[in-house]
């Protein structure tokens, strides 16, 4: 045995719950649970810098804010964005306005771009005497089947440090070390590849006045705000394209034709990449002391807005059991934990996937055929028509549609 090992077991700090990962899942996890009075420590591999810097969601769902609104943090950590509740599909140029009024009360869904509530909710933590640690490097678990797990890590000035707490909350995405660190024949991993690429836009120019998708033969396309003078636009393109087969002018001039804007403004673009889209289920979501939280259980394919807000699912229900299990000794919500976040992804990938093969497969025939963009197109103008296909489409975007189990948050 090594000196730095003895020294390592024989002094390790020790808390409640140590949190890998200081994304919104994360971040969520550890607020939750600084407002149940849980101790935990938040171990992040990047800097703060990077970390509030990182754009993707934009939305969050009116499940999310009812969630955050029980907890009393809706106001310090959502903003002020409005949403009218309006989403505008683009057919061949023709403009649908479609409502995502579920028709239930209660607070609307929230414009709040991922990096903004990553900034709120670290400052809250930290405010109210979090422990966040960045730049934690070479993270591994250990013990996790045992009563008392051990994470070690290394400090940015190269220290070694060592962790002992009852329960790992595992935030830190799909290539995370804390999915890693479960056995070979634990998990199954359920995939779908969709045989779609997008490229992805960030720039500064004006948002639209709606969340937009626009279908056409020449392609999908949408555009979203990402703040008051800020778009993010995605373009579908082949799942092996490179961003660099993109330059400045054939992304607005392939905007302009698929969002049938002729007079679209451009602006300095500050991000492009290319990702394939895809869907993943890792069944259970949890093995011993770990339970895994938002990416690094599950991927959605991002038409429905469903991965950061089923992120903040998972950390609702896993902040709940951990509170019930410390505060009253009630082990249920740990042991469901699973099954019951399972049953809202495969509900959100179920979705997700509908309104992905729908809003690709409508426009665009040489992969799917004519029968199955026949289909397509008919699904898209029964959601223009029908008060109840609205109302049902509305629920699934709100997050609010499956059975409760006790609390009307879920």
């Amino acid at each position: 045995m090594t000196e730095t090992t003895a020294e390592l077991r024989e002094s390790p700090e020790s808390t409640t719950v140590v949190v890998i990962g200081a994304g919104p899942a994360g971040l969520t996890v550890a607020n939750l649970l600084r407002r149940s009075g849980i101790d935990c420590v938040v171990l992040e591999r990047r800097t703060r810098e990077r970390v509030a810097q990182r754009q993707r969601a934009g939305i969050v769902e009116a499940r999310a804010v009812r969630m955050f609104d029980s907890w009393g943090l809706a106001d310090q950590v959502l903003g002020s964005g409005t949403y009218d509740g309006l989403l505008e599909f683009r057919v061949d140029g023709e403009s649908h306005l479609v409502s995502d009024d579920h028709g239930s009360g209660g607070p609307r869904a929230r414009l709040c771009p991922q990096q903004v509530l990553v900034q709120k909710l670290t400052a809250v933590y930290l405010a109210e005497g979090g422990d966040l640690r960045f730049e934690a490097a070479d993270v591994s678990l250990h013990d996790l089947a045992g009563d008392r797990p051990t994470v070690r890590y290394r400090t940015a000035d190269g220290a070694l440090r060592s962790i002992n707490c009852a329960f790992v909350a595992g935030c830190d995405g799909d290539h995370g070390i804390s999915r890693a660190a479960v056995p070979d024949g634990v998990l199954t991993a359920h995939a779908f590849d969709h045989g779609i690429g997008w490229l992805t836009v960030l720039a500064d120019a004006p948002p639209p006045a709606h969340p937009l998708f626009a279908v056409s033969p020449h392609g999908f396309a949408a555009h979203f705000a990402r703040g008051p003078h800020a778009s993010r636009y995605y373009l579908q393109c082949p799942p092996d394209d490179h961003p660099g087969a993109w330059p400045d002018s054939r992304v607005w001039d392939a905007l302009r034709t698929r969002l049938a804007d002729v007079a679209l403004l451009p602006g300095p673009i500050t991000d492009r990449e290319i990702f394939r889209l895809r869907s993943l289920v890792h069944d259970p979501m949890q093995y011993g002391r770990l339970f895994l939280v938002g990416d690094a259980a599950h991927i959605v394919s991002p038409l429905g807005g469903k991965g950061m807000n089923l992120a903040l699912y998972d950390a609702d229900l896993f902040a709940r059991a951990v509170r019930d299990s410390i505060r009253d000794h009630d082990d249920t919500g740990l042991r469901s934990y699973s099954q019951r976040c399972l049953r809202r992804v495969w509900n959100d990938q179920e979705f997700s996937h509908w309104l992905t093969r729908t809003l690709h497969e409508a426009g665009d025939d040489t992969q799917s055929g004519s029968f199955q963009r026949g289909l397509a197109r008919a699904r898209l103008d029964r959601l223009f028509t029908s008060r109840n296909a609205v109302r049902a489409f509305a629920e699934l975007m709100a997050g609010l549609n499956p059975v409760r189990h006790g609390s009307d948050f879920e």
